[in-house]
């Protein structure tokens, strides 16, 4: 039997959340182009990017 709607969405929801913690540890030691490689895997990621890369002071460098 397949996973209902709510699990997959529980399951893509968790991932991005792990996504996301792993790609801000990398942050404090990140270069210049690879805090603007972050910020574009952040936009491809989720749509609150925008509120993320503002706090990460990402919005900057993207630009």
């Amino acid at each position: 039997m397949s996973c209902s709607e709510r699990r997959k969405e529980i399951r893509r929801r968790r991932a991005r959340k792990a996504k996301i913690a792993r790609l801000k540890a990398q942050l404090p030691k990140a270069t210049t182009s690879e805090k603007v490689v972050i910020a574009h895997k952040l936009r491809q990621i989720t749509p609150g990017a925008d509120v993320l890369i503002a706090s990460w002071e990402l919005g900057e460098l993207d630009r």
